[in-house]
């Protein structure tokens, strides 16, 4: 029986996320709840997979990895693209290529820098805490009221345009740069295209909505975050080493600036990492997409790929062209 792989559910959600059973009647389904500790753990435990379901860029699947994958027949990605994997090695493997298609939650992860933001501000994770362990007010910082601050969004595209519209809706000043971004579109967006020193010299609060790219890995270095206003809050809801982790650590570390942050240089964030103890932090690990809409809109879809790959018609081909339908 051809046996399925489906990869890092952290949440342990897929099961109860899609209907699983004609997948299940005609493959072997198992479910890997934990990450890979390297690229020779994922080698080894997926030695006898012929389907490949993965979640996202939470397992790399470079091509050192799946040239060591002699069974692989056939790879789902969830979403549009997987930046990690290795489009070429498939191709020259002949491993079929399936993506999902749309979003359920398109908003979700700005939905969540806003919380995170909010967070932040009113030291609402510290005021949990104090409840919990029977305190009331005691040692709480005080929080800060965003309306008449300012807010500087790096990267306006769809999700840094929801952000600037909440913010815009908090009585915010909102403003934006990206290597690419125009004061045209800025302005369209509701907010005033500045160059990046000045956006972190002004803002009280910087929201980074980005991808990760060479042109975008490190952009955010010791020096820029030396720029940010003392106390001012930096959010993280893209890919952790667009920021630069030893700086930022630092950063929070001397308290100078505080980290809102939902994404991280390793994921999942090793147990002793520094930032796991670090003041003038909030951390959540990675839950920007991971809401039940768009769960279940991939998990269902990578079970119709699966099903519709075994019965030869495979649907949502990425690659190779020549089968797209």
């Amino acid at each position: 029986m051809t046996k399925v792989a489906v990869l890092d559910d952290w949440q342990g959600v897929a099961r109860s996320s899609a209907d699983w059973s004609s997948l299940m009647a005609c493959a072997e389904v198992v479910f890997f709840a934990q990450a890979f500790k390297d690229e020779e753990d994922a080698v080894e435990r997926l030695l006898d997979f012929e389907i490949i379901l993965s979640m996202r860029e939470r397992t790399p699947l470079p091509a050192s990895l799946i040239n060591r994958l002699p069974k692989l027949r056939m790879l789902g990605i969830t979403g549009p693209r997987n930046r990690s994997l290795n489009i070429e090695a498939c191709t020259a493997r002949g491993v079929v290529v399936c993506n999902t298609a749309g979003g359920a939650a398109p908003g979700a992860t700005a939905e969540l820098a806003l919380g995170l933001l909010l967070a932040a501000a009113r030291a609402i994770p510290a005021a949990d805490a104090n409840i919990r362990k029977g305190c009331f007010q005691e040692g709480l910082p005080q929080g800060i009221s965003l309306a008449g601050k300012t807010i500087g969004i790096i990267g306006l595209g769809r999700l840094g345009s929801y952000m600037a519209r909440y913010c815009r809706a908090l009585n915010m000043t909102v403003l934006a740069w990206s290597q690419n971004l125009t004061a045209e579109r800025a302005q369209a967006a509701g907010a005033t295209f500045v160059s990046k020193e000045e956006l972190l010299l002004r803002s009280d609060a910087v929201s980074i909505h980005l991808v990760l790219s060479p042109r975008t890995r490190g952009l955010i270095g010791a020096s820029d975050l030396a720029r940010m206003k003392p106390g001012a809050i930096l959010i993280n809801t893209s890919r952790g080493p667009i920021v630069d982790e030893t700086a930022l650590i630092d950063a929070v570390q001397s308290r100078r600036i505080m980290a809102a942050l939902d994404v991280y240089d390793q994921e999942p964030l090793p147990a002793h990492h520094p930032l796991r103890s670090a003041p003038n932090t909030v951390l959540t690990p990675h839950l920007g997409y991971g809401v039940r809409e768009a769960l279940t809109d991939f998990y269902r879809q990578s079970t119709e790929n699966a099903v519709a790959f075994l019965d030869g018609k495979p649907v949502r081909v990425m690659y190779p062209e020549v089968l797209r339908s």
